[in-house]
């Protein structure tokens, strides 16, 4: 399936192997990892076609009482034979209540279907509504989002319990900015550990296409030890020597220029993301509106009045934030108020994405 600007294969988790390395086994042949092309198995020679989602129902269970399914996410590299456990992936997640419906986890409702979905890698829990006349999901419709081509039904998201979700809150090192090799930057987890920096801080505009940034070899070195270093400082450990760990991601943030709220460029880590992850949005956003971060005065005017006119005891409220990517905008809502420390207290975060089926049947391994 498709999920948001993702491609990836769902399984239920009863057809893997429960023992990890014999799942890592099973998911590097699927995928073909170890070679730029993934020539001998499914994935697209792209961290963003090399995903893995496995479902499993967790109403009524041990894990989860309170949701309907679990989502483990793998990620699985592209041209190294490892997986990845440890993040989550929002774009993938966009097809799980889809593909839940599909393979008979979930019995879809006359109408739409709400699904509740607990996020295993983050512990993150996320409603889903999926459109499905005649109780059988539809993937037609004239909803449109930046990186996909043509348009498709809409699949709203409601997250929350985002924060903190590799590490111990909002800002695990407890600072809102610092400065790690001569970079000021933030250290962030909503929804996925971050390190953000201005692009101006390494000579860079923040509007480069990623096929540009990808060839910036300077800037990819300097990028890597500030993201190495500010994974240590997270307590994620020694991250990034060696090609297994995709935690934290990083971004560089500037000045919108098209429309939105932030322009921004995410990484994978090693290479610029095409469009942008939903996990990264959502932090980013968080970024935008939190003190003393790297991207604090960037923050429009409009959105400022914006969330006084909704909250006029303590600021914040639902205020819709537009981030600027390489092939558009993603857009999502933040429900905050302007508590705390920080002045940044996280209720949840929405947004409206799309999935397609692809394709179904037995893949050899």
């Amino acid at each position: 399936m498709r999920g948001g600007t993702s491609r990836g294969a769902y399984f239920k988790r009863a057809d893997l192997p429960q023992d990890e390395g014999e799942l890592s086994a099973r998911l590097i042949k699927i995928m073909g990892a170890g070679h730029p092309l993934n020539i001998d198995g499914i994935g697209g020679g792209a961290s963003v076609t090399t995903k893995v989602a496995m479902l499993s129902r967790s109403k009524g269970g041990e894990t989860d009482s309170a949701t309907d399914i679990n989502y483990f996410f793998a990620q699985v590299a592209v041209e190294e034979r490892v997986v990845d456990y440890a993040p989550t992936c929002g774009n993938i997640l966009v097809g799980v209540a889809p593909a839940a419906i599909e393979t008979g986890l979930v019995e879809a409702s006359e109408g739409e279907t709400a699904v509740s979905i607990r996020a295993l890698n983050t512990g993150a829990c996320v409603r889903a509504i999926v459109q499905t006349p005649d109780r059988k999901v539809c993937y037609e419709g004239a909803y449109a989002i930046d990186g996909v081509p043509g348009t498709a039904a809409p699949i709203a998201l409601e997250f929350t319990d985002i924060v903190g979700s590799k590490t111990k809150g909002l800002l695990p090192t407890g600072c809102a900015q610092e400065t790690i090799e001569g970079i000021p930057v933030t250290c962030m987890d909503v929804a996925v550990p971050m390190v953000i920096a201005r692009a101006e801080s390494f000579g860079l505009s923040g509007h480069e296409s990623s096929e540009e940034l990808d060839g910036r070899k300077d800037f990819l070195t300097k990028m890597q030890a500030v993201r190495r270093q500010g994974g240590r400082r997270m307590g994620l450990g020694e991250v990034g020597e060696v090609k297994n760990s995709v935690l934290p991601k990083f971004a560089l943030v500037a000045r919108a220029e098209k429309g939105g709220d932030l322009a921004a460029r995410y990484f994978v880590p090693w290479k610029c993301h095409p469009t942008m992850a939903a996990t990264g949005a959502q932090c980013l956003a968080a970024c935008l509106l939190t003190k003393g971060t790297v991207a604090e005065d960037l923050l429009q005017e409009g959105l400022r009045q914006k969330e006084h006119k909704e909250h006029k005891e303590h600021g914040g409220g639902v205020v819709s934030i537009g981030i600027e990517h390489p092939l558009g905008v993603f857009a999502l809502e933040v429900d905050f108020s302007r508590e705390g420390e920080h002045g940044f207290l996280l209720r949840s975060t929405r947004l409206t994405r799309t999935a397609r089926k692809i394709a179904s049947g037995h893949v050899f391994c």
